[in-house]
C-alpha cells in the first residue's frame, strides 16, 4: 500500500471537516455527498474516491475518537487504581471525548456499530478492546485469572451499552449519563471481586459465555 501524500491527507481532512460542519448546519440526513463535495471545492468523484458514503466519514470521526479517548485515558491508568477507578476514569473519558459530537450520536450507532465495512468496524474494535485490557492488566488487585481475558470484552459490551443511552441522552451535560456511569463502575467491580465465590462465578461465566458467543 502506498503511502498517502501530503496532498491526499489534506483532501481527506477537508472532507471530513466540510462534513461535520455540514452535518452540523443541515444535519446528518439532509448532508449528501455531493453538497460535501461541492462545499469543499472538489468534483463528487473526487470526493467518493476517498470515502464510499457519508457512512464512511462518520466511522473516521469516530476512529479518531477512539484514538483520542485511548490517548487521553492510558496516562491515567496509573498504579494504585483499583478496576472501580480505572473504570469510572475511561466512562468518564469517553463522553468528554464524545461531548462535541453530541449531536450525531445517533448516526455514531448506526454507522459505527451497525456499519457495514467489516474492516473499519475490526479496526474500531481493536483500538476499544485494546484500551479496555490496558484497564484491566492496570488495575490492582489483578481481577481473578479465570475471568481476566474475558473481563475486557465484557468492559467493552459495557462502554457501548452507556455510549447508546448518550446517544439519546437529552439531560443538561449528558447527567444522567455521567450518574448511569457512577454507579455502573462499583457494581461491575463488586461482581469482579465477588467472583472468586462459587455462586457468583457461575453467573459471571454465563454472563462471559454470552458475551463470547456474541463477539
Amino acid at each position: 500500500m502506498r503511502k498517502p501524500t501530503a496532498k491526499s491527507t489534506h483532501t481527506r481532512q477537508l472532507l471530513l471537516d466540510t462534513a461535520m460542519g455540514l452535518f452540523a448546519t443541515k444535519g446528518f440526513t439532509g448532508t449528501t455527498m455531493r453538497s460535501i463535495a461541492t462545499e469543499s471545492g472538489l468534483s463528487l468523484g473526487n470526493a467518493y474516491y476517498y470515502f464510499e458514503s457519508k457512512d464512511a466519514i462518520v466511522h473516521e470521526l469516530f476512529r479518531d475518537l477512539l484514538e483520542k479517548h485511548r490517548s487521553a485515558t492510558w496516562p491515567l491508568l496509573v498504579p494504585g487504581n483499583n478496576l472501580e477507578m480505572n473504570l469510572r476514569i475511561s466512562l468518564d473519558k469517553a463522553l468528554e471525548i464524545m461531548t462535541p459530537f453530541h449531536e450525531f450520536g445517533p448516526a455514531f450507532i448506526r454507522t459505527a456499530f451497525a456499519g457495514s465495512n467489516a474492516e473499519l468496524g475490526n479496526v474500531q474494535r481493536a483500538l476499544e478492546l485494546g484500551l479496555w485490557r490496558q484497564v484491566v492488566a492496570a488495575s490492582r488487585p489483578l481481577p481473578p485469572l479465570a475471568i481476566r481475558m474475558d473481563l475486557p470484552q465484557l468492559l467493552w459490551l459495557i462502554q457501548r451499552g452507556i455510549f447508546l443511552f448518550w446517544a439519546y441522552d437529552t439531560s443538561p451535560g449528558a447527567a444522567r449519563s455521567h450518574r448511569l456511569i457512577r454507579n455502573v463502575a462499583p457494581v461491575v467491580a463488586r461482581l469482579v471481586v465477588l467472583s472468586r465465590m462459587p455462586v457468583v462465578r457461575s453467573i459471571l461465566d454465563d454472563v462471559l459465555s454470552l458475551v463470547r458467543t456474541a463477539s
